[in-house]
C-alpha cells in the first residue's frame, strides 16, 4: 500500500514538472534560424513572426482574395532545398519581418509587408529585385544590370507570378500577354496578315528576346538581328557566292519581324521595297522608249511588277550565273 502511494506521488511530481516546463516554454519566442549566405536588407523596424507561414495563411488561404497557397506546389516552398525561401524564414525570406504587418491586419489596419511585390507596390522596384537576385543573380541574370528593363525600373513581379503553381512566362500565349502589357505596338503587329506564329502559341517572345539580359540591342538572344533570325532560318545564313548586301547586313531592312500587312512580313510591297535602292530606269519592267511601252507591259512576267518573279534568290545565290540573284 505504501509503495502504491509512493508511485502515485512520483507520477504527480513528474506531471507538475512537465506542466511548469511547458508553461515556461510557451512564453518564449521560437528562435529564428540564421539564413545561409547574404540576406536581403530588411527595414530595421519589425520582427519576424513566431509562426512563420502559419500566420500568413490566416489571411492568404485558399478561396481568399489574396490566395497564396499555390506557392506550396512550387520550388520556392520546398523545405528540403536549402536554397529555397521556405527552408529558412518561409514567407518572410522574401517579404521581410511580418509581425507588425500581421498585427496591423488583425487590428483592421492597412500596413503592407516590409517588402511588397508587383508593378504597383509601394516598395521601389530596385528593392524588390534585390530580393529576387539574391538567389537568381547567378542563374543567367547577370545581364540584368544595365539592361533596358532595369533602367526602366521594371520589377521582376511585374512579369513573374511567384504565388502561382505555374508561372505564366512558361506558357507561350500567357507570356505574350505579360509582354504586351507594356509593348502594345508589338501586339498590334502580331495581328497583321503576315506574321510569326506568336498568336497561335507556336512561338514565344523569349525565343528571340532575353528579358533579363542587356548584352545586345533590343534584348536579343544573339549579338545581331541576323544571328537571331538564323536560329530558325539557317538557310538564309550563307555564305553565298553572290550576296545581297542588305540581306547579309540586317534582316529588318526589308522585314518587320513582329508582323506586316505585306507578304513575307516585308516593310513595303515590291517593287517599291526594291526601288528604295535600285532605280527602275533602264530596266525591262519599264519601257525603253515610248514606242515599246505597250510591248513591255504585255509581258506576263512584268504585269504584276514583282521583282521576285525573276530575282527569286533575293537573300543570295550560289549559281555561277547568279550575279543578278536569279
Amino acid at each position: 500500500m505504501v509503495r502504491k502511494k509512493h508511485i502515485r506521488h512520483s507520477l504527480t511530481a513528474i506531471l507538475v514538472i512537465a506542466v511548469l516546463y511547458a508553461m515556461g516554454l510557451a512564453g518564449q519566442t521560437t528562435p529564428v534560424p540564421e539564413r545561409a549566405g547574404p540576406q536581403p536588407e530588411f527595414p530595421a523596424t519589425g520582427e519576424h513572426s513566431r509562426l512563420g507561414a502559419d500566420s500568413c495563411i490566416l489571411c492568404h488561404n485558399e478561396g481568399m482574395a489574396l490566395d497564396a497557397t499555390p506557392i506550396f506546389a512550387t520550388p520556392h516552398a520546398a523545405r528540403t532545398d536549402p536554397q529555397a525561401p521556405f527552408s529558412d524564414l518561409q514567407c518572410e525570406s522574401c517579404h521581410g519581418p511580418g509581425k507588425d504587418h500581421a498585427r496591423a491586419q488583425r487590428g483592421g489596419g492597412d500596413m503592407p509587408p516590409a517588402i511588397n511585390f508587383g508593378a504597383r507596390a509601394r516598395t521601389p522596384a530596385a528593392e524588390q529585385n534585390d530580393v529576387c537576385l539574391g538567389c537568381h543573380e547567378t542563374q543567367g541574370r547577370l545581364g540584368w544590370f544595365g539592361s533596358m528593363h532595369e533602367a526602366e525600373e521594371v520589377p521582376c513581379a511585374a512579369c513573374h507570378q511567384v504565388h502561382r503553381e505555374t508561372d505564366r512566362v512558361f506558357d507561350p500565349l500567357a507570356q505574350q500577354q505579360a509582354c504586351f502589357g507594356c509593348h502594345q505596338e508589338r501586339k498590334a503587329d502580331t495581328l497583321r496578315t503576315s506574321n510569326h506564329p506568336l498568336r497561335f502559341g507556336e512561338m514565344a517572345c523569349s525565343d528571340c528576346h532575353d528579358p533579363h539580359a542587356g548584352h545586345h540591342d533590343f534584348l536579343l538572344r544573339e549579338p545581331t538581328v541576323n544571328q537571331t533570325c538564323y536560329r530558325c532560318h539557317a538557310e538564309k545564313r550563307g555564305p553565298f557566292l553572290w550576296e545581297h548586301a542588305p540581306a547579309s547586313e540586317d534582316c529588318t531592312l526589308c522585314h518587320r519581324p513582329h508582323g506586316s500587312n505585306f507578304e513575307a512580313m516585308l516593310t513595303k510591297r515590291t517593287p517599291l521595297l526594291c526601288q528604295q535602292c535600285h532605280s527602275p530606269m533602264g530596266h525591262p519592267s519599264l519601257a525603253y522608249t515610248q514606242e515599246l511601252e505597250n510591248d513591255a507591259f504585255a509581258n506576263r512576267f512584268l504585269l504584276a511588277r514583282g521583282c521576285l518573279n525573276c530575282h527569286s534568290q533575293v537573300h543570295g545565290s550560289n549559281h555561277p550565273s547568279g550575279v543578278t540573284l536569279q
